[in-house]
């Protein structure tokens, strides 16, 4: 489909009330389908997976910052292109800034908003600067070309292992992760643009955490060294009535280790008139659960 000029890939697949899921940095839409979160959400669901711009399939134009606030509004658009209606929107890692964005600026067509391994307030990040490079017109550019996804297929297993550490990277990542898509210079250039936006993003989002009023379900790995739980728990306290789920043993890719957790958070978020333990939205009543990482 094509929203604003840009063309952008997704599946739509499901019946039943909507849910959309954003990826993150490093992969493409298809992530949620590896990590069976999509598989089980098609039992009840309309399920709507987007190639964020610049990621697997969708186009990313030059001469746009693509700020998290830009991709949420270009995604909403989307899917008011498509007739869905108040989804529940989850978003992991990168991800889960554009889908608080979109939640944070159109609060009335979100119904559920559901956030995994996210990063949501401002810190120092050396890796920034690294990906930043490859960001910057002219030498970026030229890296891009060269050196950089030679790099990359070099570190790919090394970034595999951060990815999941403290847990095992699964053996069907392995299998359906694409090292070649995640290495082609446009999609480098997104996920070097994607990184530098990281910190101003965050600054830019944090002053709106309190106002949301939609139910809201936080989820982070104990172990992940990419984002540390304390920003899930920062979160959590910043937003009246949100649940947390902290998964024991799982690191940043946490959906693939606890792909029914978050099944059942999305679940309850889709029924909130009738919500089970957790997500109650009455300002105070709010429930932290330590969970393992079964899927």
């Amino acid at each position: 489909m094509v929203v604003d000029g840009v063309r952008l890939h997704f599946s739509d697949r499901g019946t039943g009330s909507p849910v959309v899921l954003i990826h993150g940095n490093m992969v493409t839409g298809d992530d949620f389908n590896t990590s069976g979160v999509a598989q089980l959400l098609l039992q009840n669901h309309r399920v709507i997976i987007f190639d964020r711009p610049g990621f697997g399939y969708s186009d990313r134009p030059r001469g746009r910052m693509w700020t998290a606030t830009q991709q949420a509004e270009l995604l909403h658009k989307a899917l008011r292109q498509l007739g869905a209606e108040q989804p529940v929107v989850v978003g992991h890692s990168w991800g889960a800034m554009v889908a608080l964005a979109m939640a944070e600026r159109y609060p009335k067509d979100v119904a559920g908003l559901a956030v995994v391994s996210g990063y949501y307030f401002p810190t120092l990040r050396p890796d920034v600067l690294l990906v930043g490079i490859a960001a910057l017109p002219g030498i970026g550019d030229l890296l891009r070309y060269t050196v950089s996804p030679l790099f990359g297929w070099l570190m790919m297993p090394l970034l595999k292992r951060a990815l999941f550490a403290p847990a095992r990277v699964p053996e069907h990542f392995h299998e359906e992760y694409s090292t070649a898509m995640a290495l082609r210079p446009s999609q480098i250039r997104a996920t070097a643009l994607d990184g530098a936006l990281m910190i101003p993003g965050a600054m830019s989002l944090r002053r709106g955490y309190e106002n949301l009023t939609m139910p809201v379900f936080i989820m982070a790995g104990d172990g992940d060294k990419v984002v540390f739980k304390r920003s899930a728990e920062r979160l959590h306290a910043r937003i009246p009535g949100s649940d947390l789920q902290i998964v024991q043993g799982a690191g940043h890719m946490v959906h693939h280790l606890a792909a029914r957790q978050v099944q059942a958070a999305i679940k309850a978020l889709s029924t909130s008139a009738c919500p089970p333990s957790g997500l109650m939205r009455q300002r105070g009543m709010v429930e932290e659960r330590r969970v393992s990482g079964s899927s």
